[in-house]
């Protein structure tokens, strides 16, 4: 590594140019800002400051080599020319207080009922700067401002204990969303729901009709079908889509695409880590898998373009292929009409944890808000239910989708790393899916 570091970008792309099919010099400095507040006290306060270099370069043989440091950024500044935008990461007190009085109109939402015992708010922000030194090409560098609030909301009554969660991500600043309505409200929202937990009923298992709200966000996709769809996975045989390009996989009605260019969506980017522009992928097209989402590396395997989903969690990881911002496409239906044509079903309005085999697609997922639906009305809200299926299976079996989109943002984990992506999907109607939770 330091006989690479002490030669000149230059020459190091040199090198990559003529004797390796390729690679690139990925260089980063990232800004964390974390708190996290109880009732009565400031649990945490924390900051993080980190500046890395790495440099990849993959040889003939398709085998890649990895060397990567932590590096000042003076340094890196005065040899690569890097003009890091280094603002002040420190506790200042003008800082510390505008955040912690955002956390406080928070809090002022939280419902003060009985039943409500306790809280915790977890704000984050990061700030990302990359730069990418690619041979041939001029380099990129991009800037990215996360934020991430979550707030859970633990409540009792009688000897029970329900809770109600709600988080936030955006690619905005500070400055962005401190007056916006969703996170100052994301304390109201949990505590409703962990209220409403206290009062739900044992969800009914068996087989049935189960309604996919829009606000459950694509957890489900993602999960269950949208990794199968990165192409190390599904160009290696490790997927149920390997080998199936142009084939019927899913009912007429379901387009999925990947775009990191919906902005300010928590997966977006501009470039990916490889230093691609960042591409809208369609993976299935009313029905028909149209695609995979490529890294560098797998492409150049199979003889495919990169399509700018090349992604690492930091300067001390290898892009591999990642999901970005992964949905499926609004259908004809309105949600209203979705619910009213079911007799007796589940809605599903917030999805938990779950289990997934990425080879087969089957999976076990919780359900972390739910209802009972009777005569296409809510009936009455649910508690331990699971939902248990095949993600291909479900693509197949969905007969109505809605005119209304929602994203749910998170961090996805992938071969040890993770990244900031969104999930989103209409309402959609799967007429039979498993449910587990009590036998009546």
């Amino acid at each position: 590594m330091e006989s690479l570091l002490t030669k000149s970008v230059d020459n190091v792309l040199k090198k990559i140019k003529n004797e390796a099919l390729g690679g690139e010099i990925y260089i980063e400095n990232t800004q964390t800002f974390k708190i996290v507040v109880e009732p009565d006290r400031i649990d945490e306060i924390h900051t993080g400051d980190e500046t890395g270099l790495a440099i990849r370069i993959i040889e003939p043989n398709f085998a890649t080599n990895f060397y990567t440091t932590h590096v000042e950024p003076k340094i890196l500044s005065k040899k690569f020319s890097i003009p890091f935008n280094k603002e002040n990461n420190s506790l200042g007190e003008e800082k510390l207080s505008e955040r912690l009085q955002f956390l406080e109109e928070i809090k002022k939402h939280i419902l003060k009922e009985p039943c409500i015992k306790h809280y915790k708010i977890i704000f984050v922000e990061t700030k990302k700067q990359v730069f990418i030194f690619l041979p041939e090409k001029e380099p990129v560098s991009e800037e990215r401002k996360y934020i991430r609030v979550g707030c859970l909301v633990v409540a009792e009554k009688d000897g029970k204990i329900e809770r109600g969660y709600e988080s936030l991500g955006y690619l905005l600043s500070f400055e962005e969303i401190k007056n916006r309505e969703d996170f100052i409200l994301i304390g109201k929202k949990a505590s409703e729901l962990a209220k409403k937990m206290l009062f739900a009923k044992r969800a009914p298992a068996g087989v049935m009709p189960v309604i996919l709200a829009g606000e459950a966000g694509g957890t489900m996709i993602h999960e269950a079908v949208g990794h199968g769809l990165e192409a190390d996975h599904a160009e290696e045989g490790f997927s149920v889509y390997s080998g199936r390009l142009g084939e019927k996989v899913a009912s007429e009605h379901i387009t999925v695409i990947d775009d990191p260019c919906l902005f300010p969506l928590y997966g977006s980017y501009q470039y990916d880590d490889e230093g691609f522009p960042a591409k809208k992928v369609v993976l299935i097209e009313n029905g028909y898998l149209k695609n995979f989402l490529y890294d560098k590396l797998t492409a150049l395997k199979y003889g495919k373009e990169p399509n700018g989903h090349g992604r690492r969690e930091s300067f001390k990881h290898i892009p591999i292929p990642r999901m970005a911002n992964t949905y499926i496409a609004k259908g004809p239906h309105n949600p209203e009409e979705i619910l009213k044509s079911i007799d007796k079903g589940l809605l599903v309005k917030k999805m938990g944890g779950g289990e997934v085999n990425p080879l087969t697609g089957d999976f076990v997922f919780e359900v972390r808000e739910g209802y009972y639906i009777e005569k296409g009305e809510i009936a009455y809200m649910v508690k331990g239910a699971t939902l248990v299926g095949n993600g291909p299976e479900v693509l197949k079996k969905i007969d109505m989708v809605g005119n209304d989109l929602s994203f749910e943002a998170g961090t996805c984990g992938k071969d040890g790393q993770g990244v900031p992506v969104s999930d989103g999907q209409p309402t959609l109607r799967i007429p039979e899916l498993t449910v587990g939770g009590t036998l009546s």
